[in-house]
């Protein structure tokens, strides 16, 4: 069953600036229309049940398109459906059936609790007394806040609060949810713990989850498919399996030794940098492992070391111009 359709979807945005005179004068009445298509004619659907990623640079569009979806802006032109429902016409309608978790936009009253704040949202969403406090028993198990739900939303971290805020999503029971940078400013281990929530609700809930993340682990671990949007336009919809192997497959790595090593030259290992005893190694997992290359040092010639994988924009940037050659 598809939750969402999108067909040719496209929205406009118009402004208008001052003419200029052939004096360099600004022209006081006469202005100037200019056209910005921030989603340009974008055709897709999710499957119920589906963990999507749903990606771009800045100024892409994904957002303008989430807004859409969530019947916050009006397109220009296309046809959009969710869950059966027309978000331009049916956003009250809709919002009874979806979620949201932003990462850098808080919906908890800070000076309340979270179970105060759980407490209002289920009355905005009329759920009945008994039910509501068996369905927040319930979440507080799952995400594990029965130690802090009650204390003040300010007093937590934000590790605690994102879960709070995912559970406050929650509570009336949404067919869909869409996350936005949901793990930004986490520490590792927090950004760890989300992504295992997430994936735990989408696999045991069967909730439709909608992703937005500049974070490659963040989409690594919890999304099945990926749509990639750049200037307003769809230039990949794969699988994540796909994805992984021919853009997510090398990794860079930095180490810092005691003495100068030599590397030996194999398949897949490529130094990119190597000053005294700095050294800055791509690896390309298809071709070898991480134990390969960590093999190749002394554990105690090692002092420092770290593991980054691509940065996404460059991945997008790569798909992109591969599209356009």
């Amino acid at each position: 069953m598809k939750v969402i359709e999108v067909e040719n979807l496209r929205k406009e945005f118009v402004s208008k600036k001052r003419v200029t005179k052939p004096n360099g004068k600004k022209s006081i009445f006469k202005r100037e229309k200019s056209i910005k298509n921030a989603v340009d004619g974008i055709s897709f659907s999710v499957e119920e049940g589906e963990a999507l990623a749903f990606i771009g640079p800045n100024g892409a569009g994904k957002s303008t398109t989430i807004k859409m979806l969530t019947g916050i802006l009006y397109p220009t032109s296309g046809d959009v459906k969710v869950l059966g429902l027309n978000p331009s016409e049916d956003r009250i309608k809709l919002s009874y059936q979806i979620g949201s978790v932003f990462g850098q936009k808080e919906q908890l009253w800070v000076h309340l609790s979270a179970y105060e704040n759980f407490k209002f949202f289920g009355s905005i969403y009329d759920i009945k007394k008994d039910v509501l406090k068996a369905r927040i028993e319930e979440l507080a198990n799952i995400f594990e806040i029965n130690d802090f739900m009650h204390q003040p939303v300010k007093s937590l971290s934000l590790g605690q609060r994102m879960k709070c805020e995912m559970v406050a999503s929650l509570l009336h029971n949404p067919k869909m949810l869409f996350f936005d940078e949901p793990t930004i400013g986490l520490d590792p281990i927090a950004k760890e713990t989300l992504r295992k929530l997430i994936k735990k609700i989408n696999r045991e809930l069967g909730t439709t989850i909608f992703f937005t993340s500049h974070d490659v682990g963040d989409i690594e671990e919890v999304c099945k498919r990926v749509i990639i949007i750049n200037d307003g336009k769809i230039v990949l919809d794969d699988s994540m399996k796909n994805l992984k192997y021919h853009h997510l497959n090398k990794k860079i790595v930095e180490v810092n030794l005691k003495k100068n090593v030599t590397i030996p030259k194999k398949d897949g290992i490529t130094i990119l940098k190597a000053k005294e005893t700095l050294y800055k190694i791509e690896v390309d997992m298809n071709k070898t492992s991480m134990d390969e290359l960590l093999g190749m040092f002394k554990a105690d010639d090692l002092q420092d070391i770290t593991i980054s994988s691509t940065p996404l924009e460059d991945i997008i940037k790569d798909i992109y111009r591969g599209t356009n050659e």
